[in-house]
């Protein structure tokens, strides 16, 4: 490998440990897209930490208090740290990262920051952000001592490894709530990337998140830039297109994807391309039955219509017929806001639901959540709720 480029995808990765395991020892600027954070939480982190964070955004404030939370790439352990205040003595933050110089430097100042936060929920683990049940700490530790110099000895590796992700995963599944990240997905080989996705979309539990923030690309990003090693670890040339980007998520399994944030000038030009700071946030949790439970939902506006990703059309003031899945799944963020939601008068339980077919949009009759009882007169009520939203 030359410095200035790569003869294979392996260079992309040894360009990246060189370049970050140098940036643990000694601040490069270059690598650090300005970000604001509440200056409160930067408070009890040590200077040393913060001078070597590197990062393109910051995806804490889409973490809840209590929470279980996983950063990828944790580097000095600045947004882990951060993200302890965030979800306090009841939640818990892990870090991930597969740089040995980084992680030294995030568990330095573990028991400084808990002592000041009076409570200790950061620890930080050694693996590859795209192989998240594999615990390089622990693969070391039982493979000590063997020499990996004949097809047997592989073999033998190989079968350890295959062990430890069944019986003791780095990240077990569905064991986190949310999922984060700063600036490192860029960093992940093309190849692996699928992979990633599926790793993020396996530990999240179900009605998760992952909230990212990472470099995107408003053009394709030609093969030479790709072979530029400063440009690739400088987390440029490996950027995602920024459309692509939200659509690797959705062909994960995400729901609810949208842009949480984005970064209105471009961080760096190359060629004519931009490249800026993207966060998104993505959901986990849609895969169940369709179950007809005479359910229905108005989508309140202001556009004419919208289509969800499943292919359902809501039509603005109209009464819509959804499955269960679906009437739950519009309840939750980031949709509840669009919604009035219309449950039947008499409800239909789950086993004595038949299946929805959902390949089409249907208008819900009004007689259809009414009931039976449809044809009863009633007196005009004497008094407004709150809950009647008609005042």
């Amino acid at each position: 490998m030359t410095t200035r480029g790569f003869s294979n995808d392996n260079g992309k990765e040894t360009a990246v440990a060189r370049r970050y395991s140098a940036a643990a020892r000694q601040t490069e600027a270059a690598l650090c897209c300005p970000v604001d954070y509440r200056r409160e939480y930067l408070d009890i982190i040590p200077e040393e930490i913060l001078q070597r964070d590197y990062g393109c955004g910051d995806p804490t404030p889409y973490v809840q208090e209590g929470e279980t939370v996983l950063d990828l790439g944790s580097g000095s352990g600045k947004t882990c740290y951060i993200l302890a205040q965030v979800v306090g003595p009841q939640g818990r933050v892990i870090g991930v990262d597969c740089n040995p110089e980084m992680l030294a430097l995030a568990r330095r100042h573990r028991h400084t920051v808990a002592e000041w936060l009076g409570y200790a929920n950061v620890e930080f683990r050694y693996g590859l952000i795209q192989d998240l049940a594999l615990d390089l700490e622990l693969l070391a530790r039982q493979t000590r001592g063997l020499a990996i110099d004949t097809p047997e000895q592989w073999i033998t590796l190989r079968q350890i490894e295959q062990r430890l992700w069944h019986e003791q995963p780095m990240i077990p599944d569905e064991s986190v709530d949310c999922v984060v990240s700063n600036c490192v997905l860029n960093l992940v080989r093309p190849e692996d990337r699928r992979q990633l996705l599926a790793e993020i979309y396996r530990v999240l539990k179900p009605g998760g998140r992952a909230a990212i923030s990472d470099i995107v690309s408003d053009e394709n990003v030609p093969e030479h830039l790709q072979n530029d090693a400063e440009l690739w670890s400088g987390c440029i040339s490996g950027a995602f297109r920024e459309d692509q980007f939200l659509k690797a998520f959705q062909e994960a399994g995400f729901y609810g994807i949208h842009i949480a944030a984005r970064q209105s000038e471009p961080w760096r030009t190359v060629e004519g391309i931009e490249f800026r700071s993207l966060t998104l946030v993505a959901y986990k949790g849609k895969q169940s039955p369709c179950l007809e439970r005479n359910q229905a939902v108005i989508y309140r506006g202001p556009f004419k219509k919208v289509e969800d990703d499943d292919g359902h059309v809501y039509y603005r003031g109209e009464r819509m017929a959804v499955c269960d899945k679906t009437f739950a799944l519009l309840q939750r963020p980031p949709y509840k806001d669009c919604f009035i939601f219309i449950e039947p008068r008499q409800p239909v339980p789950p086993e004595e639901a038949a299946p929805f077919d959902c390949s089409r949009p249907v208008h819900r009759h009004p007689r259809e959540t009414k009931g039976q009882a449809y044809y009863v007169t009633t007196e005009a009520r004497s008094t407004c709720t709150e809950a009647d939203n008609c005042c």
